[in-house]
């Protein structure tokens, strides 16, 4: 790394510029524009995400702040409230959704998956879920969720193996989750794991007849009919492992083909569990294993809520709402490449955290991040008179 960039300049070196510049063109993005490029847009958005502004006014007041170093950090020197304000309001954000998709693209390559994946799976592991993003009513009016709040829904499709967001997808908050599923596309040989709020037997049976594995929980009144048990170890958390069929009529109708139910004992939340599936190959502790890993997407939706800012918006349209929360999804998976090519052995929140500090010091990222133990590092000045 160049020790005369700042780190935030090295940081933004893992950006395709070229990919962005194509896609800005595609869109017309930079039509009309003379100083504040979509490329500027995006960093500033950036800077805001990695140094943990909470309001567009926090954000230009820091910036203004190091106006003298604006060219150096890749920003323009014209970075005001009303520019941002008007290029979250009026940019396409379909420019920022398909760079998103491209950095996704990049981290899946990139990334190597968990050490801590310990299922003998080959095919990719994925866990969709969604979140509520909670808005305020008299703000956000095009987004009515409550009485006395908006909100809405961000569907993610996460890669449990790489900890990469690969589909988000926007809804208002009203939307019943398993309307999602007619949005995604499966992967043959890909394994799809759900909560029960994804069960509809019509659109499992769709994954089923495109060669994917599901994983659900079942729901409390399942009606299952049981043709024949599996074997299973005796001694560990596997209640029951079967093979049958829906005996209710409509869920028979929507899903005729066999279908395995698999009950273990949670002992982390101290319940049973019950959970469906069409892979008939993997052992029922593999299965229950698979669908803890499950909990990978909560942790990310909490992190990304707490880390970024994707919870105090700097903008009210629903255009600068996208905007942010896919510059949030870029400036994650950033921080996921960064990691990867550099070896890092801290997680994606100490990177953060350690970035949060240090975007403006000359300090080669490399370095920033790899020293294992901060409290070993000396002043450079060591000729200070001893207090005692």
């Amino acid at each position: 790394m160049n020790q005369g960039k700042y780190v935030f300049a090295q940081l933004t070196d893992f950006l395709p510029q070229r990919v962005f510049d194509r896609i800005v063109e595609h869109y017309n993005g930079n039509s009309g524009v003379r100083h504040f490029s979509c490329w500027n847009h995006l960093l500033c958005m950036m800077f805001g995400q990695l140094s943990g502004r909470e309001s567009l006014s926090d954000l230009v007041l820091g910036l203004t702040a190091h106006r003298g170093k604006s060219y150096h950090l890749g920003l323009s020197k014209s970075v005001t409230k009303s520019n941002l304000a008007k290029a979250n309001k009026n940019r396409d954000w379909r420019i920022y959704a398909s760079f998103c998709y491209e950095m996704i693209g990049i981290a899946q390559k990139e990334c190597i998956p968990d050490k801590d994946f310990a299922v003998a799976f080959d095919g990719p592991v994925f866990a969709f879920d969604s979140t509520t993003i909670d808005l305020c009513l008299s703000i956000f009016w095009w987004a009515p969720f409550r009485k006395s709040k908006a909100g809405i829904k961000l569907h993610t499709l996460f890669d449990v193996k790489t900890s990469i967001p690969t589909v988000v997808l926007f809804t208002d908050a009203l939307t019943h989750d398993v309307n999602a599923l007619d949005y995604l596309g499966y992967e043959k040989g890909g394994f799809y794991i759900f909560d029960r709020g994804y069960v509809d037997y019509a659109r499992l049976h769709r994954i089923h007849l495109e060669r994917a594995f599901f994983l659900v929980r079942a729901k409390n009144n399942l009606k299952f009919k049981r043709m024949y048990s599996l074997p299973h170890n005796q001694g560990s958390n596997i209640c029951s492992d079967q093979i049958g069929r829906f005996s209710n009529y409509y869920a028979s109708i929507d899903y005729p083909n066999k279908i395995r139910r698999v009950k273990f004992f949670d002992e982390e939340n101290q319940q049973y569990i019950v959970v469906l599936t069409n892979n008939f190959d993997l052992s029922a502790e593999e299965i229950a294993l698979l669908y803890r890993y499950r909990w990978k997407i909560e942790l990310f939706f909490r992190w990304i809520k707490q880390h970024l800012k994707i919870k105090s918006f700097w903008g009210t349209s629903i255009n600068a709402v996208k905007i942010q929360v896919y510059t949030a999804i870029i400036t994650y998976t950033l921080v996921s490449i960064i990691k990867s090519k550099l070896k890092i052995e801290k997680s994606i929140y100490e990177i953060l955290q350690i970035l949060s500090f240090s975007l403006i010091d000359k300090t080669p990222v490399n370095e920033l991040l790899a020293n294992p133990n901060y409290q070993d590092v000396k002043e450079l000045n060591s000729n200070q008179l001893s207090i005692f």
